[in-house]
């Protein structure tokens, strides 16, 4: 490697949302403030948060919902 030409790669230390925090390398600034981190993400922890913004699951399956069942019983 030439020397010289490469950024400086210090420690820093990562504070997430939910308190998480710990200490990793990187060519930012000494700290980094994230919003989600594994601890926390939806896909790692297994629980999943379903937002229903105005009743739109309940106006879906009253529109489309009967259609479905006479499909089921045919």
């Amino acid at each position: 490697m030439k020397a010289g030409i490469h950024p400086e790669y210090p420690e820093v230390k990562v504070h997430c949302a939910c308190g998480a925090t710990w200490m990793t390398r990187s060519t930012k600034a000494p700290e980094l403030r994230l919003e989600i981190c594994s601890s926390c993400h939806p896909f790692f922890t297994g629980k999943q948060k379903l937002i229903d913004a105005a009743g739109r699951v309940e106006r879906f399956n009253k529109r489309y919902g009967k259609a479905t069942a006479k499909k089921a019983e045919a």
